[in-house]
């Protein structure tokens, strides 16, 4: 009767494993590569980004102004980007817990020459 059992479970197991498996396959593409139909790779737009001293200097403004408890160690972490989107609310722009370039201005935050060029995906 044990021996039924566990070549019972066995079978049930290997049954299991088979659509588990061919599931984490890798398939090759169908799409034939040229072909005329196939869509070109998209060029995504160039992104803003903040440079460690402007993240320090954002997080000492969200830590006077009571959004922000943790360490002003320039790094864009959770905690951060919570207090950047309290931050936002309360100054009535976009909520996006990122440290764009309107967000920097508005913190009074000194531009790169780079960022002020910057323009926004369209």
């Amino acid at each position: 009767m044990r021996r039924l059992l566990v070549a019972f479970l066995t079978l049930i197991y290997c049954a299991a494993s088979v659509p588990l498996a061919a599931q984490n396959a890798v398939r090759p593409s169908t799409a034939p590569q040229g072909d005329a139909n196939s869509k070109p790779a998209v060029k995504r737009a160039p992104v803003f980004r903040s440079t460690k001293e402007q993240i320090k200097q954002a997080q000492a403004l969200l830590k006077t102004r009571g959004f922000y408890d943790g360490q002003g160690d320039g790094k864009l972490n959770d905690d951060t980007r919570a207090a950047l989107r309290k931050y936002q609310e309360a100054e009535g722009l976009k909520i996006t817990g990122t440290l764009n370039k309107v967000t920097l201005e508005r913190m009074g935050i000194v531009l790169t020459d780079r960022q002020k060029e910057w323009k926004p995906a369209t």
